[in-house]
């Protein structure tokens, strides 16, 4: 496990607010990828159904949106 994720708390949560914290300081800016559930997995050492459950948290949350076959690509701020 990613030595800064904390196991006191959902590790989905943190890896959630990793990213949205990324996607609020641009590193992926309006209409870019975001890394795969792959990718998730791999970088955070987690398994895929953590990795989905990220995606799908951020997609509910409107920051995101999913294309099949495609991925996942951050929304323009409203």
């Amino acid at each position: 496990m990613n030595a800064d994720l904390d196991r006191t708390r959902p590790i989905w949560r943190q890896i959630a607010a990793i990213i949205q914290n990324r996607i609020d300081d641009g590193t992926y800016p309006a209409g870019s990828r975001v890394p795969s559930v792959v990718d998730i997995s791999t970088e955070f050492e987690v398994a895929a159904s953590t990795a989905q459950k990220v995606l799908g948290h951020l997609k509910s949350e409107g920051l995101i949106r999913t294309e099949v076959g495609l991925g996942s690509f951050v929304e323009p701020k409203s």
